[in-house]
């Protein structure tokens, strides 16, 4: 009984003691609120302000209808804002009604340090300065509806920023008036690598407009506490290329930077601000070498003239993985002086980079000059000299058939002015005659044919590159796939050159062979040397002999009025001398051209600055072969009057009675002399066939004019530039 007492006694006692503290706790609290101050009261309470402000109708502009432009009390209360009172922000309002006009709210009283930034920054500047376009806080934040930052329907969350600074940015007009440099930023922004990553894929981590220009102190590129300028561009992008950034900083643009030299390239320069793409695309590798050329646009313009500047020019899809950038042999964010061991370029290092392209390479091969000028013969004395002979060759040979030409063609015109109607009867004659006689053998005419869809082909995928600048080069190239596919094209069309020159020699080997009883003395047995000067100088050879200079003589005197229209021989001394051509351009345009498909082969005995003469003699002697072909053969063959418009004997391997008498009479007299004429004579059914030959014909020589314009075009616009 005792124990149940205490224990009662006990729980009474500690009920008392919870009771007393509880009466302590509440006496404090109400000590304490008598003491605290009272909340001011404000001014004028919100609700008198949305008595007026919630069904506000203003126009935005003059002459503009009245729109709803009114608070909304639930919205403005969800706002960072809505604890606080109208008053708070707009602090010069001390009573209602108030004038029309009131100084926008005071941020400053809350947000101090951010305003201060602000006001110094660009758009604060402009405000100062009377622009009221200028972006304020609210064109940002908002007004009554302000979200936290953080927030997602916020106007200056993350993902948001680009829209709402795109609001003044992407206005052309603001952009021109205000000297904002490039339109539509966010636009190129969010077409960008970054703001795909940050838009598109939803990394939060991916840089927007803030991360680059600041938030609250942006300011013009050109002020030197500007995240984005000059000096601090590197810094800023450090931010999230932070292992770039070290790597830049010790390479020869890093250094030129931290030196304060204003011409050093900065991030900006080669991947643009707004619209940086990946490096890997062949966009970005396309336009990297201007990038480069802006400050090297010595080395640039040389570079052009190999083949890899001229593909890179010309654009192509597939140029990212076929040939070689500035940035491929300099290095990307690591680019070091020749002399730094640190370089791609350095001896150390060099046959290591040129084996990225080129595996197995060895050290001659490095010695080739991506950028070498054949104008300067101080550096390059080899190649300026290979270039001036070139040049001296090509200015050579248009000059003197140039005035060849010009002359027949003007005693052509005057014949045939004066003397018309014998010269008429004549050409008519020529094409109406039905004895007609063998010149071109099968073989002679599959040969030609070969010759001239080779020639077409070469020229067609080669002169793009040459005239790589021009619009048409970039179509050619567009329409056939691209450069790697004109390169096989053009492959091709050399192992068919390679293949008739080859069949022609072998033709005259056996041709040789089977005359070489008539180069014995029929009294002795013995060969003679005169027999085997005239089998290969001979009139039916196509090898040019000391008749072809007594012709050519004999026919300048003619072009002048000074001694009598000559007569040929089965071979005339232009015809000798457009044969004797095929043998030089083969040659020098085949080695050349072997040199550059197989640099790697070549550059074991030779070294490689080889190729960069290689491509000197294979591009001129391309545009001498091209040229006198289209201009010279062209006329020589089809377009002389007694010609035009198309000498079909190439593809009907036969000539006209008429026409052997008025042109190659000493042939015809040789003939009958021998008695060989009949042998020669030819009759079947080539009328049938004359007008499917002629249509091949016109096609062959029309897209040879065609290419000639092109050409002519092309040389024209580069000399005006």
């Amino acid at each position: 009984m005792v124990n149940g007492n205490m224990k009662q006694s006990s729980f009474s006692s500690l009920r008392l003691a919870r009771g007393v503290a509880v009466l302590l706790i509440l006496s404090t609290g109400l000590i304490q609120a008598a003491e605290a101050p009272a909340k001011p009261v404000p001014a004028v309470p919100n609700s008198e302000c949305m008595d007026c402000h919630e069904a506000e109708f203003k126009a935005r502009k003059k002459d503009q209808p009245k729109e709803w432009v009114g608070v909304r009390p639930e919205v403005f209360a969800k706002s960072v804002h809505g604890k606080l009172n109208c008053v708070d922000c707009h602090n010069t309002l001390k009573e209602t009604p108030h004038e029309s006009k009131l100084p926008p709210a005071q941020c400053a009283t809350c947000h101090a340090q951010p305003a201060a930034q602000f006001a110094a920054s660009i758009h604060g500047m402009s405000q100062k300065l009377g622009n009221k376009q200028a972006a304020s806080c609210t064109s940002c934040h908002g007004a009554h509806d302000i979200a936290p930052v953080k927030q997602g329907d916020s106007p200056v969350f993350k993902l948001n920023l680009p829209k709402t600074c795109g609001t003044c940015h992407d206005d052309p007009k603001l952009a021109q008036d205000f000297r904002m440099g490039k339109s539509a930023a966010a636009e190129h922004y969010l077409d960008s690598i970054h703001g795909r990553a940050l838009v598109k894929m939803g990394l939060i981590v991916a840089p927007s407009c803030n991360d680059c220009h600041g938030v609250h102190d942006i300011k013009r590129s050109i002020d030197q506490d500007s995240h984005s300028s000059h000096a601090n561009i590197a810094k800023s992008c450090g931010k999230c290329h932070v292992g770039i950034e070290e790597t830049y900083n010790e390479s020869v643009h890093g250094q030129l930077l931290l030196k304060g030299d204003k011409q050093g390239p900065v991030c900006i320069d080669c991947h643009s601000a707004h619209d940086i793409e990946k490096p890997a695309t062949a966009h970005f590798k396309g336009a990297s070498d201007a990038s480069c050329g802006k400050c090297h646009q010595d080395r640039l313009k040389h570079y052009k003239d190999t083949y890899h500047g001229k593909a890179m020019a010309l654009g192509q899809p597939n140029v990212a993985s076929d040939v070689a950038a500035c940035y491929d042999c300099h290095g990307h964010h690591d680019v070091f002086p020749v002399s730094d061991p640190r370089s791609r370029l350095s001896k150390e290092k060099i046959q290591q980079t040129c084996a990225q392209c080129h595996p197995g390479i060895g050290p001659n091969f490095t010695n080739f000059q991506p950028h070498a000028n054949p104008l300067d013969s101080v550096n390059y004395p080899v190649l300026n000299k290979v270039f001036l002979f070139m040049t001296a060759l090509l200015i050579g040979t248009f000059g003197f058939f140039g005035l060849h030409t010009a002359f027949w063609l003007f005693r052509s015109i005057y014949l045939y002015l004066t003397d018309s109607k014998t010269f008429r009867e004549a050409v008519i004659k020529s094409n109406t005659d039905d004895i007609q006689y063998t010149r071109f053998t099968p073989f002679e005419r599959f040969l030609h044919l070969l010759v001239v869809t080779s020639f077409l082909l070469l020229v067609i995928t080669g002169m793009p590159l040459k005239f790589y600048y021009t619009e048409w080069a970039r179509v050619m190239f567009s329409v056939m796939g691209g450069a790697g596919v004109a390169r096989s094209l053009h492959h091709f069309g050399a192992i068919v050159t390679f293949v008739y020159f080859a069949l022609h020699l072998g033709d005259r080997g056996i041709a040789l062979w089977q005359q070489r009883k008539a180069i014995r003395n029929p009294a002795t047995g013995r060969i003679s040397l005169r027999l085997i000067w005239g089998a290969i100088f001979g009139p039916d050879s196509m090898a040019p002999s000391f008749q072809d200079w007594r012709d050519f003589v004999a026919h300048n005197r003619w072009f002048f009025g000074k001694g009598p229209r000559p007569q040929f021989d089965r071979w005339t001394y232009w015809e000798r001398f457009d044969y004797l051509a095929v043998f030089w351009g083969v040659t020098m345009i085949g080695v050349s051209g072997l040199i550059m498909w197989f640099p790697k082969f070549f550059t074991t005995f030779l070294p490689g600055w080889a190729i960069n003469i290689a491509l000197v003699v294979h591009s001129d002697e391309a545009l001498l072969a091209a040229g006198f072909i289209f201009t010279f053969h062209f006329f020589n063959t089809h377009f002389r009057i007694e010609k035009f418009p198309m000498d079909t004997v190439i593809f009907s391997g036969r000539v006209s009675q008429t026409e052997m008498i008025h042109e190659r009479k000493r042939w015809y007299d040789r003939l009958v002399a021998s008695g060989k004429l009949a042998d020669f004579r030819v009759k079947d059914e080539w009328e049938g066939r004359k007008k499917y030959a002629k249509a091949v014909g016109f096609l062959f020589f029309g897209t040879g004019l065609l290419l000639l314009v092109l050409i002519v075009y092309a040389m024209i616009s580069r000399l005006g530039h």
